[in-house]
């Protein structure tokens, strides 16, 4: 489009015609900002000494009507000339356009490029970036300036996870860019662990006569996620927009990009339930001096602008003629106007993404023709004698860098993103009707950047407060997700931690182990250290045992004390005076065992407490055993011719003593010499304590030892019993009996108990059963004695003793 006076540039795009009844104001501002921005960029050029010096560029401009068909037609047009299209036919006097500008959409572009490509024009598009348009053997004269938004998703991505919208629903337009959308999005939030509730294709054109359209708007309708994002462009999703105005989408924040000019819609209905609508935008590429332009414009020195009067009449509300087509809505206009008296935020929707794009293009084609001017030689650029001028201009389009400033790096033929920025807006309808995009945030997935001001967000009149779109309510800290059977990760159940196990975040996938010296809170939300513990003598409980065992081996040694300061009374020398005393010598060292078991334990203590108390209970077993010996001896003895006489010494009582001793400080020696107790700390037994403990080396040995004592015990209750009926002079069995029926059902109980019991419980339950045992058999035998020594005197006299036996 360029002769060496003057070059042409041919935008084909621009939609808005000047018969148009205009009502929608939004339509016609988005629209006409495109000429607008072209007009200045070549004022721009024109002025600019440096670039394309003594040249004048110009342009041509056509209206496509955003038909496709109208695009072919003036893409001949434009080959032709002005009149008749005659294809293969240049019918102007002198061709000076060498490039087209346009389209605004995928679709226009590719019919154009049907035409223009035949005869390798240079075509620059300006909408939003297509992957079809890339096939260079298809498309080889086509330059795309818009964005290839390669991080989109990123930038949802993060938008969801700032609001915490891990359920969605995603709509997307049914062609290669919706799909590529599609699959980058899924990849993303897989990553993420984010779920996709649906995803409909939208396509271009719904069949009503089967139902399409009622079918795919009940699923979106009845769906569960509150959060739906719409992908595709205002083209794509046409039909679908017009459908929206039958099905309105109650209870659903929608999230989509500025490709899909909602605003288009031109109905309040539909306009006031998009209210609250989330839009991405590429971020705002401030084009130097164009705002002081617009607000420089005026109808009345700007009156050849063929456009510039519906305009004016949309943007002022008002009738510049009585002709006018708005003259029963607007009354005339006041005289002195200027885009000066147009709200700022009236001229922030006039300056959008595309105009950026539009200036880019209008200096990327200005200057692959300055520096294609200053590498051939003049002669062979005048455009009469060398009519491949617009051949040329390629190698210089795909080698060239547009105008510095902007956001992308692109060099003709394709759109590279360094680092993409994407403004977050925030779609809000008032009555009136009145309409704005409010910025209320700003997103940078290259930089992994957010910022959202949410307190100037506007959300749907269906939410009062921030959406919430989830398929399940987060676990709390103290909780694991389990994912529901054959449902996607976002549906899950939250099941509490188990008892040694925490989670200190939300939504965790597995509970973490505390280390062995801690344990979960009661929340189960972090870890606490382990109190230490041990039967001490400062806890009631250990005071109490302590107290009982001290208090009960004084009173055995009062009784040892009773019994030999009457010695020789008759009841104390009846059955063996020396064996009691052995009895309650050793009862004596039984009550004081469980003071090692008490406190803080050793190495010292483990080792001696379960020795010591194997051996002194079996030497107090051993003397009762010898007591119930003795008596049966000795009635056997009163037996005429019996041999037994010799054998009721004493020596034969303490030999017997002796040899059971014996055998169980064998056993003990066997048990300290292979597997001897030891201190340990348990962690395990009690989930918030460590109890430090002794532990006994080896069950065997440990339930040897007290087997070997029940079978002593066991054996002296026989004899015992069967002893019970003889002369009451010599008879103790009865007494023997029942303090070997205590000693059994105590240690009887002890076991069962002992083995369910844990930590210091399981220590109080042994030093008791040995304090209980003991204390029966001092009960129950010395007991009576000891009421008759004191307390009956008159009946310790032998008189009394054989009258007994006498009845």
């Amino acid at each position: 489009m360029f002769s060496i006076t003057e070059y042409n540039i041919y935008q084909s795009t621009f939609s808005s015609s000047p018969t148009w009844i205009v009502a929608d104001k939004a339509f016609m501002l988005k629209h006409y900002q495109h000429f607008l921005t072209l007009q200045f960029a070549v004022d721009q050029i024109n002025k600019d000494p440096h670039l394309l010096p003594n040249i004048t560029l110009g342009y041509q401009l056509l209206n496509n009507l955003h038909s496709n068909k109208v695009a072919v037609e003036n893409s001949l047009t434009y080959l032709s000339g002005r009149g008749l299209t005659i294809p293969n036919y240049s019918c102007g006097r002198q061709h000076k356009s060498v490039a087209v500008i346009g389209g605004m959409s995928s679709a226009l572009s590719m019919s154009m490029a049907t035409i223009l490509g035949l005869y390798k024009v240079p075509q620059i598009t300006y909408g939003p970036f297509d992957p079809l348009l890339v096939d260079k053997i298809q498309y080889p004269y086509v330059y795309q300036m818009g964005s290839k938004e390669s991080t989109l998703h990123l930038a949802v991505i993060q938008l969801m996870l700032h609001f915490g919208w891990t359920w969605v629903g995603l709509l997307f337009s049914d062609n290669l860019r919706g799909h590529q959308f599609f699959h980058d999005l899924e990849k993303a939030m897989i990553m993420h662990s984010m779920c996709l509730a649906f995803k409909e294709k939208v396509p271009e054109n719904f069949n009503q006569e089967d139902g399409e359209d009622v079918i795919f708007f009940s699923k979106i309708i009845e769906s569960s996620p509150k959060v739906i994002f719409i992908y595709g462009n205002t083209y794509s999703l046409l039909e679908f927009s017009i459908f929206m105005t039958q099905y309105i989408l109650y209870g659903k924040m929608l999230v989509t990009t500025i490709s899909w000019d909602i605003s288009a819609q031109n109905n309040n209905k539909i306009m006031s339930h998009l209210h609250g609508t989330i839009i991405f935008s590429q971020a705002k590429r401030e084009i130097p001096g164009f705002r002081d332009f617009l607000r420089s414009i005026n109808f009345t020195a700007n009156s050849e602008d063929i456009f510039l009067k519906t305009f004016w009449e949309v943007v002022f509300h008002c009738r510049l003629s009585e002709e006018s087509p708005v003259k029963m809505v607007y009354s005339l206009c006041l005289e002195g106007l200027s885009l000066a008296d147009v709200p700022a935020h009236d001229l922030d929707t006039i300056i959008m993404t595309l105009s950026s794009n539009i200036y880019n293009e209008v200096y990327l084609l200005a200057h692959a023709i300055h520096q294609m001017l200053q590498m051939e030689i003049k002669e062979t650029l005048e455009l009469g004698v060398h009519p491949l001028l617009s051949w040329k201009l390629h190698y210089y389009l795909k080698c060239v860098n547009p105008v510095d400033g902007t956001n992308d790096e692109v060099r003709g033929h394709e759109s590279r993103s360094m680092a993409e920025t994407y403004d977050v807006l925030n779609f809000q309808f008032f009555p009136g009707p009145k309409e704005t995009l409010v910025k209320v945030g700003e997103i940078s997935p290259f930089n992994k950047g957010l910022i959202i001001n949410e307190e100037d967000i506007a959300w749907p009149e269906d939410f009062p407060q921030t959406p919430i779109s989830i398929c399940s309510v987060s676990c709390g800290p103290g909780f694991k997700k389990i994912i529901r059977e054959r449902e996607p990760i976002c549906c899950f159940e939250c099941t509490l931690c188990s008892d040694r196990e925490i989670s200190n975040q939300t939504d965790a996938q597995q509970c973490l182990q505390c280390p062995e010296d801690q344990h979960p809170s009661k929340e189960r939300d972090r870890c606490l250290p382990k109190t230490i513990t041990y039967l001490a003598y400062e806890e009631p409980l250990g005071m109490v045992l302590a107290s009982a065992a001290l208090g009960l081996s004084l009173l055995t040694v009062l009784v040892l004390g009773v019994f030999v300061k009457h010695r020789d009374t008759p009841i104390v020398k009846a059955n063996n005076r020396s064996l009691s005393y052995t009895l309650l010598i050793s009862l004596t060292l039984c009550f004081l065992c469980p003071l090692l078991f008490i406190g803080l334990p050793t190495q010292a203590t483990c080792l001696l407490r379960q020795i010591s108390f194997a051996v002194v209970f079996t030497l107090a077993i051993a003397s009762i055993l010898a007591k119930t010996l003795t008596v049966v001896l000795a009635f056997a003895a009163t037996k005429p011719g019996s041999g037994l006489r010799k054998w009721l010494g004493s020596t034969t009582s303490y030999f017997l003593i002796c040899i059971c001793t014996l055998i169980q400080m064998c056993l003990c020696g066997i048990w300290l010499g292979t597997h001897a107790p030891f201190l340990e700390r348990d962690i395990h037994s009690e989930a918030s304590l460590i109890v430090i403990q002794c532990n006994e080396g080896s069950f065997f040995f440990f339930y040897s030892v007290l087997g070997y004592m029940g079978f002593l015990a066991l054996v002296s209750f026989m004899m015992a019993f069967l002893a019970r009926k003889l002369p009451d002079t010599f008879n103790e069995a009865k007494y023997l009996t029942f303090a070997m029926l205590v000693f059994c059902s105590v240690w009887i109980s002890f076991l069962p108990t002992y083995q369910s019991t844990k930590g210091k419980a399981m220590v109080a339950m042994e030093v008791l059963s040995i304090l209980l045992s003991s204390a029966g058999i001092l009960t129950c035998f010395f007991a009576p004695k000891c009421y008759v020594i004191l307390l009956r005197s008159d009946r310790n006299t032998l008189e009394i003793l054989k009258n007994k036996v006498s009845l």
